[in-house]
């Protein structure tokens, strides 16, 4: 009965040697109430190799999210109104009731593994961002292929509690594994994105720069570049970014005879006050002190 019972879940879409089940979650409801169980609760998984004309559009979205995961060739995945480019050794999460549409690349198309999942725990991992995740060593491919091959493995076996737990960690390693598992070269890369970003900054200390900016210009997620700068600067962005303007303040109020409401309006702050306000917040005295006498700067 159960082998004719997982032969119904599978889903012939006709792309060769493909997997595809899906999980009976209302026979087992109880299960999913087990508080290892509805942490992350996985509710269909497949895999489509060299998927031709595989296509995907829902107007309203799944309760769940989607996680794909491309292998070889290429796909594309709108959400709302934006559009990405999945390629191999990319991942992507398509987060939980948004509109969303997605296919395979007519003259690449690609081979995907995916997963249905919702829980408690989907709230601890950045799944809202709609960020392309690079998975940039053989290693780290092989591990995130190998743990689906597990989950369909276990899936092959008995509808167990011990498996549904089973099945839980195993997809909270997955993604572990795509979003928080240091990647190779991770530090050379946030050292590089943190200098390019210091750099964009310096050239728009006249403007009011916020966090949707830096991470439109550099395209690069919010959650990423505060996580950087908490990493190596020890601050969040804008904070960093005003500090560098106090800097420039002081240069400019040693260096020059603007009067302060110049400086002020130079460094984007038509409010003269309320930029006096912050340079002393941030240096630790007024600009006219500053200008006129000695003291230990804050740090």
């Amino acid at each position: 009965m159960m082998n004719e019972l997982r032969d119904q879940e599978k889903k012939q879409d006709g792309f060769k040697d493909e997997q595809y089940i899906i999980i009976p979650t209302e026979s087992f409801a109880n299960y999913a109430r087990h508080p290892l169980v509805r942490s992350l609760y996985l509710t269909d998984i497949g895999f489509f190799p060299k998927a031709r004309h595989h296509y995907r559009e829902r107007e309203e979205g799944t309760e769940e999210y989607i996680l794909i995961y491309c292998i070889e060739g290429e796909g594309y995945i709108h959400v709302e109104n934006k559009k990405y480019r999945i390629r191999r050794k990319e991942a992507f999460c398509i987060p939980s009731n948004k509109k969303h549409r997605y296919y395979a690349s007519e003259t690449d198309p690609w081979s995907i593994f995916w997963v249905h999942f919702k829980g408690e725990n989907t709230v601890h991992f950045p799944l809202e961002e709609c960020e392309v995740i690079q998975i940039n060593s053989r290693h780290a491919e092989n591990r995130i292929i190998t743990l689906f091959d597990v989950l369909f493995r276990v899936l092959e076996r008995n509808y167990t509690l011990g498996n549904f737990i089973y099945i839980s960690q195993v997809l909270s390693l997955i993604l572990a594994e795509i979003y928080f598992r240091e990647k190779v070269d991770e530090v050379s890369k946030q050292n590089r994105h943190i200098t390019a970003i210091v750099r964009y900054m310096y050239k728009h200390l006249d403007e009011n720069l916020k966090l949707e900016d830096l991470s439109r210009e550099l395209q690069l997620s919010k959650s990423y570049i505060n996580a950087v700068f908490k990493k190596y600067a020890n601050r969040a962005p804008i904070d960093f970014f005003i500090n560098l303007k106090m800097q420039e303040a002081c240069k400019l109020l040693k260096s020059t005879d603007m009067y302060i409401v110049e400086i002020s309006q130079s460094l984007g702050y038509e409010d003269q006050y309320y930029f006096s306000r912050i340079f002393k917040k941030v240096i630790g005295v007024s600009p006219t002190e500053y200008r006129n006498g000695d003291y230990i700067q804050k740090q």
